[in-house]
C-alpha cells in the first residue's frame, strides 16, 4: 500500500485540537494528531506514511475502527434505510516539539 493511499484526510473537530495541546504532566506539551485512514492499514505504515508526509518523529499511533452508522431518510415513497461505510481512525503522537502546520486549528 502506497503512502498516499494509507492517508486519507485529517481530521480537525474540538476533541482533536484539544490532544494538540495535551500536557503530560510534567510540564511539556506531547501534540497528538488524529487522521482518517485507510481500513487495511496497520500501525506501522501509518507511522511510515505520517513521518514520510509531514517530516516529524511519530513515537505512538493507536488506531480504532468506526463503525457505519444506520441512516433513515423519509420521502413520499417510503422509508429508505441505509448505513454508512465504516472507517479507521489513527490517532498519531509526535515526539516532543514536533507539530504538524497543515493541522493546526
Amino acid at each position: 500500500m502506497e503512502i498516499t493511499e494509507v492517508i486519507r484526510r485529517g481530521i480537525l473537530t474540538e476533541k482533536s485540537s484539544a490532544l494538540q495541546q495535551l500536557d503530560n504532566g510534567r510540564g511539556k506539551i506531547i501534540p497528538q494528531y488524529t487522521f482518517e485512514v485507510a481500513i487495511g492499514a496497520n500501525k506501522f505504515q501509518i507511522k511510515q506514511a505520517v513521518e514520510a508526509m509531514f517530516n516529524v518523529k511519530v513515537v505512538r499511533v493507536n488506531t480504532m475502527r468506526m463503525p457505519g452508522k444506520a441512516r433513515q431518510i423519509r420521502t413520499r415513497k417510503g422509508i429508505y434505510r441505509a448505513e454508512a461505510h465504516p472507517w479507521k481512525k489513527a490517532i498519531v503522537t509526535l515526539a516532543e516539539g514536533e507539530s504538524i502546520a497543515q493541522l493546526q486549528p
